[in-house]
């Protein structure tokens, strides 16, 4: 994961480059607003290989259900920074359209270039996914998000070059504040994805872990259903199954071990707590 965030890394770097001399030369704010989402996303992709550090390491006494949550915390500075970057473009979006200015000397080779660094956005963008996928990685997945939302930005930043000879001085600047837009929603996906890990939300409706643990003969209730995700995707279910009084402890162990493999054969990769009680 340290490698894949890596190679991003030196991906966003050439972007970032590039689209800051592009904004400079052209003075046009969403190529401006495109190269401060790239040099963000390098900070992210930075503060990432440093989490994600943290996050594989192995559960230890003070952390005993590992650190995966630090790379969830990762994913929410990945939103603090897109926060900075939306303020930012709506604040010069509207001085701009207060003072008509817009972008001038735009050469063909500036939409060439920048069409370049749009070649490079959906590269990055489908390597972070596949990668994210593959390692089931919340960080990858949330940044690789952001990225999608830089395809967009630069996507209108080659709008406003290629069109800045002949639009009205209002374009630039309503596209600014188009992109500042695209990295609102941005951020409040990645909020829709964290926030439930963070506050351990119910991973699984009781009633379906219930229905799971009724089907093995044997057990005659459940109670005290719990369940919540990791970050890294694993399930965590807390439940007490009703056996038999006369049960043996042989019995009921092998009843608990056939809960496990039927939640883990439903989820996936899950970690199941059983607590047994007599009927």
């Amino acid at each position: 994961m340290r490698r894949a965030l890596l190679v991003v890394l030196l991906l966003n770097a050439a972007v970032a480059l590039v689209k800051v001399g592009v904004g400079l030369h052209t003075g046009a704010l969403t190529v401006l607003g495109a190269a401060l989402e790239s040099a963000l996303d390098m900070l992210n992709n930075a503060i990432g290989m440093i989490l994600v550090s943290i996050a594989g390491r192995e559960p230890d006494e003070d952390h005993p259900y590992g650190h995966d949550k630090f790379e969830t915390l990762g994913a929410l500075g990945i939103v603090g920074f897109l926060s900075v970057s939306c303020f930012e473009l709506l604040r010069s979006g509207v001085a701009s359209l207060v003072s008509h200015q817009h972008p001038a000397g735009v050469r063909p080779f500036d939409v060439v270039v920048l069409l370049a660094t749009l070649a490079i956005n959906v590269m990055v963008l489908v390597y972070e996914r596949r990668r994210g996928r593959a390692l089931a990685s919340a960080f990858l997945l949330a940044d690789s998000r952001h990225t999608g939302s830089d395809v967009l930005v630069t996507l209108l930043a080659l709008a406003s070059l290629a069109f800045a000879r002949i639009a009205p001085p209002w374009l630039d600047p309503i596209l600014a504040i188009g992109v500042a837009l695209i990295l609102a929603w941005s951020g409040y996906g990645i909020l829709q994805q964290s926030i439930p890990i963070l506050v351990d939300e119910r991973a699984v409706a009781s009633e379906q872990l219930v229905r799971i643990a009724c089907g093995i003969p044997g057990i005659r209730e459940v109670r005290g259903v719990r369940s919540r995700w990791s970050a890294s995707g694993q399930l965590f279910v807390e439940l007490a199954i009703v056996v038999a009084g006369t049960a043996s402890v042989d019995t009921a162990h092998h009843l608990a071990d056939e809960v496990e493999s039927a939640i883990e054969h439903d989820f996936g990769n899950s970690q199941v707590t059983v607590h047994i009680e007599p009927a």
